[in-house]
C-alpha cells in the first residue's frame, strides 16, 4: 500500500475536537420502527441503552441517531414526531454514554434548533444537503455546528426515480462544488461530504462511485461513506441486509484504501477492525 503524509484534520463540535488523523467509525442507531435493517432499530429504553453500550464497548467514535427512515418509499414522519423520537432516544443515549460525540440524522432545521436547545452541540447529518429545508444552512451556521452534506436527488420517497445522470462523477463533483461554496458563504466551517451511496443511484452507479471515491479528496474535506448492509451489496450478492456484514466490511476496506475518513456503519467492531488493519498497512 502506498503511504503518504497527511495533515491532521479536526472537527470542532462545541468544546470537543475530533481528530481525523485516522479514520473514525460512526455507529447507527435508529429510533424508528421501519428502518431497512431491522437490527438498527431501537424503540424501547432497553434497546437504546443496550445498543449504545455495545457500540461504546466495541470502540465507536461517533453515534449517529436518526428518527426518520430514509429508505426508498418510506412513510413520511412529521417534524413533531421526529423531534419527540430523537429527544427521548438521545436522553437515554446520554444517560448510557454522556461523553460520546453524537450526530443527528435530520434534514429539518426545526429539529436541529429544538435538539440543540435540549442537548447542546452535535454534528448535523443532512441527507439532503439543505435541499429539503432552506433554513438549514443558516441554522447550522448560527449554532456553529459541524455539518455533513450528502448527495441525493429528490426525496427519500422518490429518490430512486432520479438515478439518471449524463456523467455520474462530474455531476456529483459539481454538486459539492456548489454546496461547499454556499456552506462557506453561510459561515459553516466544519464541513464533511458524503457521496450518498444508495441515494438516487443504481447498483452499477454505486460501484462506479466507489471505484472513483478518491476523486473527492480533492476537496480536502473529511469524507464520510455509508454502505452498511445496503442494497448495492445484498442485491449484487443475492442475499439480504442481514446477510451483508462481510460485503459491508469489504466495501468499507476499499473505501478506506481510497481516502474515506468516516465509516457510517451498523456493525462497529467489524469497522474498527478494518480501520486497524488499513492503518497498520499505512504505517
Amino acid at each position: 500500500m502506498q503511504t503518504e503524509s497527511k495533515k491532521t484534520v479536526e472537527i470542532t463540535c462545541g468544546n470537543r475536537k475530533l481528530s481525523l488523523n485516522r479514520p473514525l467509525v460512526m455507529g447507527i442507531i435508529n429510533f424508528t420502527p421501519d428502518s431497512f435493517y431491522s437490527q438498527s432499530r431501537a424503540v424501547t429504553d432497553i434497546q437504546i441503552a443496550e445498543k449504545t453500550e455495545k457500540m461504546i464497548s466495541e470502540g465507536v467514535d461517533i453515534i449517529d441517531a436518526g428518527a426518520y427512515s430514509s429508505r426508498p418509499e418510506a412513510d413520511d414522519v412529521s417534524v413533531e414526531e421526529e423531534i419527540s423520537r430523537l429527544t427521548r432516544g438521545l436522553q437515554i443515549m446520554k444517560q448510557a454514554a454522556p461523553d460520546i460525540p453524537v450526530s443527528i440524522d435530520t434534514f429539518r432545521a426545526k429539529a436541529v434548533e429544538c435538539l440543540f436547545d435540549r442537548f447542546g452541540h452535535f454534528i448535523v447529518n443532512d441527507i439532503s444537503a439543505g435541499e429539503l429545508d432552506d433554513r438549514m444552512f443558516d441554522t447550522v451556521a448560527r449554532l456553529s455546528l459541524p455539518y455533513i452534506a450528502m448527495h441525493m436527488k429528490g426525496k427519500p420517497q422518490t429518490m430512486q426515480n432520479h438515478s439518471v445522470y449524463d456523467n455520474l462523477m462530474e455531476e456529483i463533483i459539481a454538486y459539492f462544488v456548489n454546496k461547499i461554496k454556499r456552506l462557506r458563504n453561510a459561515g459553516i466551517n466544519d464541513i464533511i461530504i458524503d457521496p450518498g451511496f444508495g441515494f438516487a443511484k443504481t447498483v452499477e452507479q454505486n460501484y462506479n462511485l466507489l471505484n472513483n471515491l478518491s476523486d473527492f479528496k480533492n476537496f480536502e474535506l473529511p469524507l464520510l461513506v455509508g454502505f452498511s448492509r445496503k442494497s448495492m451489496l445484498y442485491k449484487l450478492l443475492n442475499t439480504t441486509p442481514e446477510g451483508s456484514l462481510n460485503a459491508t466490511t469489504v466495501a468499507n476496506t476499499v473505501a478506506l484504501m481510497n481516502g474515506a475518513d468516516i465509516l457510517r456503519v451498523h456493525d462497529v467492531r467489524a469497522a474498527v477492525e478494518a480501520v486497524e488493519i488499513i492503518e497498520k498497512l499505512k504505517n
